[in-house]
């Protein structure tokens, strides 16, 4: 290995990135996503790090339990598409200072730059992700996906109708997120209004879904955040589907509650019952 592309973190997110283009979910320089470091990898990587680390930058907001940890980001107003291409151009590494409100980039954007402007909105729930799930959670990931922008132009914009929808919708969701999704209301994107609904959200639940805008969800590694924002997307596309087919209208059979609940018993997981309890089946329709 003699660059820091060798590194296999490094090939990891390179690869994400690349998965999420795939799908037609990073226009232009739509979607960004940011990966808290662990110290192995902080180590591989620090051979390659910048000589002179860039300034410290204010983040305009601060977590105490993000002190000193170091973040791969992408690059604000940067493509996706090239992320493979030019990933020293397009991504980098930032360290966050011992009061936790401000970063410094230490490896990357070669050109210049800043990491993501939805940096702190990350930070943020960064900061919750990895309060609640004991330092698991390492992955914010925020794309554009299609069919889940379309639903929230057509459901009531309620975290317990999209979660029943999209569990219906496919046979395995319940068992990738049987905690359900949030829905944030449409806000300004990158503003502070949206990070905090969006770490109140997170408290309960692993993804968000931003009305008219994407999605956006954490987890313990890339493969993890990837498939939970791939189940929901696909989930939501074959609501959509069906929707479009029956002109809105309850379609002739459905996954019933009981259903949901014999695959949580034979998957070992818990489904969240305010959710089977909050609409009925007709109610989703409209």
């Amino acid at each position: 290995m003699n660059n820091i592309f060798g590194v296999k973190v490094m090939e990891d997110y390179i690869r994400m990135c690349h998965d999420g283009v795939r799908q037609g979910w990073h226009e232009r320089n739509g979607g960004n996503l940011t990966y808290r470091m662990k110290e192995e990898e902080v180590a591989e990587c620090r051979p390659y790090f910048r000589a002179t680390p860039g300034s410290w930058v204010k983040l305009g907001v601060e977590a105490d339990n993000l002190k000193g940890e170091h973040f791969i980001s992408t690059g604000s107003g940067k493509f996706l598409q090239n992320v493979g291409l030019e990933p020293q151009n397009s991504i980098c590494i930032v360290e966050i200072n011992e009061e936790g409100d401000s970063y410094r980039i230490v490896w990357g954007l070669e050109n210049g730059g800043r990491p993501t402007s939805e940096f702190p909105t990350h930070f943020m729930n960064h900061s919750v992700r990895k309060r609640v799930t004991g330092g698991e959670n390492r992955v914010i990931y925020h794309a554009h996906t299609p069919y889940v922008i379309a639903l929230t132009y057509v459901l009531p914009l309620q975290s317990e109708v999209f979660t029943r929808m999209l569990w219906k919708s496919a046979t395995e969701c319940c068992v990738v997120f049987p905690g359900g999704v949030g829905v944030v209301p449409w806000m300004v994107p990158g503003g502070p209004e949206i990070a905090k609904a969006t770490c109140v959200l997170m408290e309960k639940y692993d993804a968000a879904i931003w009305a008219f805008h994407g999605l956006f969800v954490s987890g313990p590694d890339f493969d993890t955040a990837f498939g939970l924002m791939h189940t929901i997307e696909k989930a939501a596309q074959i609501a959509s589907i069906a929707l479009a087919a029956t002109g809105g209208k309850p379609p002739r059979q459905v996954i019933t509650d009981d259903n949901l609940r014999a695959i949580g018993r034979e998957f070992g997981v818990t489904l969240n019952e305010e959710i089977l309890s909050f609409v009925s089946d007709d109610e989703l329709y409209c």
